[in-house]
């Protein structure tokens, strides 16, 4: 069996848990984001887990702010990638907003990126905040455009993974 990383990025709403959890009915799935431990610091301050373009602001500046004074996202996700290589997990999916930190986990990591796109969602929204845009603003791997059903979007995802080879062939 082939261990598989991946960042994924994408703007809010356009689909990358959805990707991730389609991903999950084949394979053995670790997911994370590294907005994981900030969202539990903004929690304990009262923030309520609303995903307002506020919010999004609130949560990509104490990003920031972490990432200055501790790197905690960053340290977040190198540990839980490390985990992932000493499971029994197939593949796992980084969720990394910010092109810098996209570079930095690939220097780390051997991984590939996808951006999840969703036309009608993201057709020049503004959120004000880096981590949603400037999501465009890396050279990714692999684009899974999300513009159609459910149905059509599980069939695209299992041919894509399918085609990763994450399973060796049995002959």
């Amino acid at each position: 069996m082939k261990k598989k990383i991946y960042v994924i990025n994408g703007s809010g709403e356009t689909g990358k848990d959805t990707v991730c959890n389609i991903a999950a009915k084949y394979y053995k799935v670790r997911n994370i984001s590294s907005i994981t431990p900030i969202v539990n610091i903004a929690k304990f301050a009262g923030w309520n887990g609303e995903k307002t373009d506020k919010a999004r602001r609130l949560l990509a500046r104490l990003k920031q702010v972490f990432t200055e004074y501790n790197d905690l996202s960053f340290n977040y996700c190198i540990h839980e990638a490390n985990e992932f290589l000493n499971s029994d997990e197939e593949i796992m999916f980084v969720h990394i907003r910010e092109p810098e930190e996209i570079k930095r986990f690939q220097k780390k990591i051997d991984c590939n990126t996808i951006l999840v796109r969703r036309s009608s969602i993201t057709d020049g929204k503004i959120y004000g905040n880096s981590a949603d845009d400037d999501v465009e603003k890396f050279d990714y791997d692999y684009i899974i455009d999300n513009n159609s059903d459910l149905d059509c979007l599980e069939k695209k995802i299992k041919t894509f993974f399918d085609n990763q080879k994450i399973r060796e062939e049995i002959k």
